[in-house]
């Protein structure tokens, strides 16, 4: 079997663009892989064309091979735009290799430990009553792990993490108060915080009020993640932003996380995934893979998650509080299913997701940008 196309398809979807990937083969037999790097991918487009021009040819069966070849052929090898067009390819020729050999990608990871996934909700609320409230639906529906939002996530011009913190602590202790310690209970703070301010928010909710905190700071330097963990008992949820093991390693090897929020379509598609996930296992640590984006991430999760021992949650952003569109059904025809808040194993050959192709060719690149947020001083702090 030879690669005969790379099409890339960076389309408006739901509230953002999906940056899907498509490789035909001259057998007929093709597959579907995706891009997670958000709000840059046009910058990955160019990397996929790049490699398209020794990829053409190329036997997609050899996946571990086109790996190595992928990020190694290059003197400026790694980095999050080239991991992600690698995991776009990867997920893509896992795709091509299952249904040629006519099984679900999860029998080529070593056959499924488990039959369905659970999945973890988002409460899409600012602090104040609907968060207790939406939390609430959630958890009646059968969500028992429960993701909040630090205060004003969705400004648009100024954020200040001080101001987010006052207005989160007593709403995240109501909901505990609420829904009591049955659930399992989050907060993302989209590495907002500094370390300072990350201790101060983890101290005023008081021990037994979160059971994880994604992301509260940057990932750049793990000597500050350590810092902040002799500062509370709070277990830490990252890693979404890791492009490869090796980011992976100095957070495993010095205890750092107690979930690893792994995103497939950002760390290297399913050969990297499945050597971090072996590697957090030796640790005793969890997957809880970050799923922010359409069906073939999803699906590419699933099967993940339906193999490895060490897995928690998978986030999904569609439950009966939070529907973003990214699952479009005019686009996706045929994708994995939910039973209440547990994600259906596909059991068709490859990923298990067909694609309208038709509506890609026809839909349009939106230009977008996250917002650039600043302090009430005028200096930039992140989204």
């Amino acid at each position: 079997m030879k690669i005969t196309a790379i099409k890339a398809y960076p389309v408006w979807v739901g509230v953002r663009n999906q940056l899907l990937v498509k490789i035909e083969t001259d057998e007929g037999i093709h597959g579907w892989g995706e891009s997670g790097l958000s709000f840059r991918e046009k910058a990955v487009v160019g990397a996929i064309e790049h490699f398209t021009e020794f990829l053409i040819g190329r036997d997609p069966m050899q996946t571990a091979g086109i790996w190595q070849e992928l990020y190694r052929s290059q003197y400026f090898e790694g980095g999050r735009v080239l991991a992600a067009a690698i995991s776009a390819i990867d997920i893509a020729c896992y795709d091509i290799k299952g249904k040629a050999l006519g099984v679900p990608v999860y029998q080529l990871l070593g056959g499924r430990a488990r039959q369905s996934v659970p999945a973890f909700a988002t409460v899409p609320a600012d602090p104040g009553p609907q968060m207790v409230e939406k939390a609430r639906i959630a958890f009646d529906a059968g969500w028992h792990c429960i993701r909040l939002l630090g205060g004003f996530q969705e400004a648009e011009t100024v954020y200040e993490p001080r101001e987010s913190i006052a207005a989160t602590v007593d709403w995240v202790r109501a909901v505990r108060a609420e829904l009591g310690h049955a659930a399992i209970l989050g907060v993302e703070y989209h590495h907002r915080l500094s370390v300072a301010e990350a201790a101060s928010f983890c101290q005023k909710l008081g021990q037994g009020t979160l059971d994880f905190l994604e992301e509260p700071i940057r990932d750049e330097a793990p000597g500050a993640y350590e810092s902040l963990r002799r500062m509370t008992e709070v277990p830490f949820a990252i890693g979404e932003e890791f492009s490869s093991k090796w980011q992976f390693m100095p957070y495993l090897e010095r205890d750092i996380l107690q979930h690893a929020r792994i995103d497939i379509c950002n760390v290297g598609g399913f050969t990297e995934a499945m050597k971090v996930a072996g590697w957090c296992e030796a640790h005793y640590v969890d997957l809880m893979p970050h799923n922010p984006l359409g069906p073939i991430c999803t699906a590419a999760s699933v099967h993940m998650a339906a193999v490895v021992p060490n897995f928690s949650w998978l986030e999904c952003r569609m439950s009966p509080v939070e529907d973003l569109g990214f699952d479009n059904r005019d686009i996706f025809p045929v994708q994995t299913e939910m039973d209440g808040s547990h994600y259906i194993v596909p059991e068709a050959p490859g990923l298990g997701v067909e694609v309208n192709e038709d509506y890609l060719k026809a839909a349009a690149f939106e230009y977008s940008e996250p917002p650039h947020l600043r302090r009430r001083d005028g200096s930039f702090t992140n989204w």
